[in-house]
């Protein structure tokens, strides 16, 4: 398919568009370092937000920066900036959400001279009586900075413009997830998780046009009448930020169908719409807020399990495998709810814990007697 060769060209040599874009247009490229920090207030300062991302590579520069123990997404994603991949940076933000990925927007400021630097706070807990106005207020706080940075004044109307384009991207990548409900999906996971991780680098504006072309040519592989499904099995993948395509081509390659997944390098970037309102800056707080929750903002109340609960029901999935980070704590702690309930709802789970670097044939042969057992119980 030309738009998905497309995008996975971008997924290849990401920071080669994110250079040229910047060439091209005069303009500043910003990187981010997780889903709570609103990269639509980026682009509404006129510049390319860029999620950081890792390499699962081999690497021995981060040691002397952050502990070895801590999760594999931020010593990865530090050791990308320390290796001179995001060289071409104006500025770096974060909206703050653990300790380790903390300390990689702590070392990467102090120690790659960035330009620009912007911890955004995201309250601890999004259900508290106070934590819409703590997010409103820093929406504010971002905006203000973001437009002394640039010397651009951030009207309510330029950020409604670069929420309209947003939430284009989002409604289009909703309709892409919802062809993988078909019994034959016409796009595997891997796949699809290519065009996720484009998008999250590219212009949205491209991306969105992409996005459309795409959409026509999946819909086009769709048989005319309801088929039979092609026998595989329909897993769910659920993981923190797994970034880790190798890890999705493994499974195809099994043949086993990734129907959907749930981490923040898939439907918790993307899932929720900002929804209507005067302020446009309390919408985009309310949209976070909202937003199928990341485990450490989620300890109380739990929301997540009824995310997990429609996800799994939506797209049929017959088996759920969970990809640990390892010493990544707010998602081991859900672990055991994440099993009690799939449990309840006689669904296999298979935990996996990686590093930096997926052992795929450990992981192959965990898989493989995984899905014998999940036939045999069939």
């Amino acid at each position: 398919m030309a738009a998905l060769d497309k995008f996975q060209g971008v997924v290849e040599d990401r920071h080669r568009y994110a250079a040229e874009w910047k060439a091209a247009t005069g303009r500043k490229v910003m990187g981010y370092l997780c889903t709570y920090l609103p990269d639509e207030l980026i682009y509404a300062a006129g510049n390319l937000p860029v999620r950081i991302l890792g390499s699962h590579e081999p690497q021995d520069v981060s040691e002397r920066h952050i502990y070895s123990k801590w999760c594999p997404c931020s010593r990865d994603f530090l050791a990308q900036g320390l290796l001179g991949r995001y060289d071409y940076l104006d500025g770096i933000l974060q909206g703050h959400c653990c300790i380790h990925m903390k300390q990689t927007y702590v070392s990467w400021c102090r120690h790659l001279d960035p330009g620009y630097c912007y911890d955004l706070y995201v309250p601890p807990s999004l259900h508290t009586p106070m934590a819409r106005t703590n997010m409103v207020r820093g929406m504010e706080e971002l905006r203000r900075s973001l437009e002394e940075e640039s010397g651009t004044a951030i009207t309510q109307e330029v950020i409604r413009n670069a929420l309209d384009v947003y939430d284009t991207n989002r409604r289009l990548l909703r309709d892409i997830y919802d062809l993988r409900k078909q019994d034959t999906p016409p796009i595997t996971g891997a796949e699809a998780m290519e065009v996720i991780l484009a998008t999250m680098v590219m212009d949205k504006k491209e991306a969105n046009i992409w996005l459309e072309e795409l959409l026509a040519e999946l819909k086009g592989k769709l048989p005319n009448n309801k088929d039979n499904g092609d026998g595989k099995l329909r897993l769910m993948l659920i993981g923190s930020g797994s970034d880790d395509i190798g890890f999705l081509r493994l499974l195809d390659s099994m043949g086993m169908e990734v129907v959907v997944d749930e981490h923040c390098i898939g439907t918790r970037y993307f899932w929720n719409i900002t929804p209507d309102g005067a302020d446009p800056l309390a919408a985009i707080a309310d949209r976070l807020i909202a937003k199928p929750p990341c485990p450490n903002k989620d300890l109380e109340e739990k929301r997540r399990m009824a995310f997990l609960e429609e996800l799994t029901r939506d797209f049929r999935v017959q088996g759920v495998i969970v990809m640990q980070q390892k010493f990544c704590d707010p998602h081991q702690w859900d672990a055991p709810d994440i099993k009690a309930l799939m449990d309840r709802a006689g669904i296999p789970t298979l935990f996996l814990e990686s590093d930096i670097v997926v052992p795929v044939g450990q992981f192959r042969t965990r898989v493989e007697a995984f899905a014998e057992m999940m036939e045999i119980g069939a």
